[in-house]
């Protein structure tokens, strides 16, 4: 996968969890909990694209770090809606799948590109 399709994939993730926070409850934990994952999924996408600009190999491995433990946190809030019976879990069933996904390619990503600087 390219950077930029990376970069597509995270946008069109945060897209998919603004168009889902519509759903949950107007009440005071709905609203906070909308306002948690709205942070984490959109700081996922405008840090991978912000990682893709680094300045040097460390810094695009700090940077997906910071991607990973937000997209991580991302999963954590879709858990707790569905744990927590805000959203039934079929309907997330997909978006918790890309979600993961993410977190994992990111993961295998800071990985690698930290073990080419051992090399």
């Amino acid at each position: 996968m390219t950077e930029l399709e990376m970069q597509i994939r995270t946008k069109k993730m945060a897209l998919r969890v603004i168009k889902m926070s519509e759903s949950l409850p107007k009440n005071k934990t709905g609203n906070i909990i909308c306002d948690q994952i709205l942070r984490s999924s959109t700081s996922t996408a405008s840090n991978y694209r912000a990682a893709c600009r680094a300045k040097s190999k460390a810094d695009f491995v700090y940077k997906l770090g910071i991607v990973e433990e937000e997209s991580d946190e991302t999963e954590f809030w879709l858990e707790m809606i569905v744990d927590s019976g805000l959203l039934p879990e079929k309907k997330l069933a997909t978006l918790r799948d890309e979600v993961n996904q993410i977190t994992r390619i990111v993961s295998a990503s800071k990985i690698t590109a930290r073990n080419r600087d051992k090399r």
